[in-house]
């Protein structure tokens, strides 16, 4: 039986890309899953995560009703620390290819170089997914049983924590997403500069000297409007519940704005792998 020309081609592409990126995401998986310090990198960014959560929900009281504090956002404090060490496990998972020259072989056996980035990010994201999940959840299980010996009462306005409030659930969900984002932000970002020191020093300028220099401007407007552009101001939006009007951008903008920088470093990572020799 014959086939029309043009029907060939199509089936025989998608088979391929099909096969490509299985093998693809097959080598990602195993190397992310060999790499002791990969292992360790994600523990540490869940040890971090909880710990510092519960550190912040220790240390800060409310001695009576109205105190203004968000307890959300207290347990889950430690997401501003974890994610440094996401951000390094990304710069990692890429710079070390090219370091070692592994990178060629990854090209040879997978030549289209947009299947090695999309596998990359695929087995990234679902590792971060799972390991931020993880610290998410202890930290608000923490917070729920250190929070009320400091005055997070009821009696005070605050129910414990539950992830059958609206509020608290899309904070949950809202952090672990902002976790994954940071880690494909690094991953677009080491994948354009292939060096892991510079790759890890730009993404830690982005999310923590970005506010410190949002705070150093006296213009009110200037300040409101780079708080709204900050990955991590904007972004971390997403865990407040309480006085979100005062918030220089909605929670789920917020995020968005962090969607926004990683889909622009994954981008440019993406134009230069194609672009450049390995």
């Amino acid at each position: 039986m014959s086939f029309p020309r043009d029907a060939r081609p199509t089936h025989t592409a998608d088979g391929a890309w099909r096969g490509d990126f299985g093998r693809a995401l097959h080598a990602e998986w195993t190397k992310l899953r060999t790499a002791g310090d990969m292992g360790r990198l994600l523990l540490l960014a869940v040890v971090l995560t909880v710990a510092v959560g519960c550190g912040t929900a220790k240390a800060v009281k409310c001695p009576d009703t109205g105190c203004g504090q968000d307890p959300v956002r207290l347990a889950l404090t430690g997401v501003t620390v974890g994610q440094a060490v996401i951000a390094v496990l990304a710069a990692a998972a890429v710079s070390g290819e090219y370091s070692t020259g592994m990178i060629r072989t990854t090209l040879t056996a997978v030549p289209n170089r947009l299947t090695v980035l999309t596998a990359k990010a695929t087995v990234l994201t679902t590792v971060v997914l799972a390991s931020g999940t993880a610290a998410v959840l202890a930290s608000l299980l923490a917070g729920r049983h250190i929070l009320p010996g400091n005055g997070f009462t009821e009696a005070h306005g605050y129910p414990p924590l539950s992830l059958a409030d609206g509020p608290t659930l899309r904070a949950a969900v809202g952090s672990v997403l902002y976790l994954a984002l940071i880690a494909l932000l690094g991953l677009g970002v080491a994948t354009a500069v292939r060096q892991a020191a510079t790759a890890i020093g730009i993404v830690l300028a982005l999310l923590y000297l970005f506010p410190v220099v949002t705070r150093l401007v006296n213009d009110p407007e200037w300040q409101h409007h780079l708080q709204q552009i900050s990955p991590m101001t904007a972004g971390l939006a997403v865990q407040a519940t309480v006085h979100l009007h005062e918030l220089p951008i909605g929670p789920w903008a917020g995020l968005g704005v962090l969607a926004a920088w990683t889909a622009a470093a994954l981008l440019a990572g993406s134009v230069l792998l194609h672009r450049r020799d390995a």
